[in-house]
């Protein structure tokens, strides 16, 4: 037995209507549009909020953790102060001051005597004579 027509049924129906029973198409259509926008959206949001970490990582700044820190609260908090001072940040230059003092403190520690040397006598010509007197005294 195939079900009859009604007798005020529309004849030619659009499309997107389906009978009783089919598979909705437009149905399905619409939802992995949905999901496809939804995952697109939050990969684009969640590259844009990282961009200032990648750009302090790329030039190898100093200030790279700290930049990292600012993208993670303004992700985590949606406080959109921090991602612009990361962003601002991560384009800025700062000095180097630890690579000359770190220098400088290996330079002094090689000019600076031991503790073995500081006990052992002094060898040299003056050690032979004695102490050297004091021109003051």
């Amino acid at each position: 037995m195939a079900p009859s027509e009604h007798a005020v049924a529309v004849k030619n129906l659009p499309f997107f209507i389906t009978a009783p029973g089919d598979t909705d198409v437009l149905l399905w259509v619409a939802i992995i549009t949905l999901l496809a926008a939804v995952l697109l959206a939050g990969v684009l949001f969640l590259a844009l909020h990282s961009l200032p970490e990648r750009i302090a990582h790329k030039s190898q700044k100093l200030q790279m953790e700290v930049v990292a820190v600012l993208c993670l609260l303004a992700l985590f908090t949606h406080i959109h102060m921090f991602w612009v001072a990361a962003l601002l940040l991560a384009f800025i230059d700062l000095p180097d001051f630890a690579s000359p003092l770190n220098r400088i403190a290996r330079a002094a520690e090689r000019m600076a005597p031991g503790d073995g040397e500081r006990e052992r006598p002094e060898a040299g010509p003056r050690a032979a004579h004695g102490p050297v007197p004091d021109r003051e005294g």
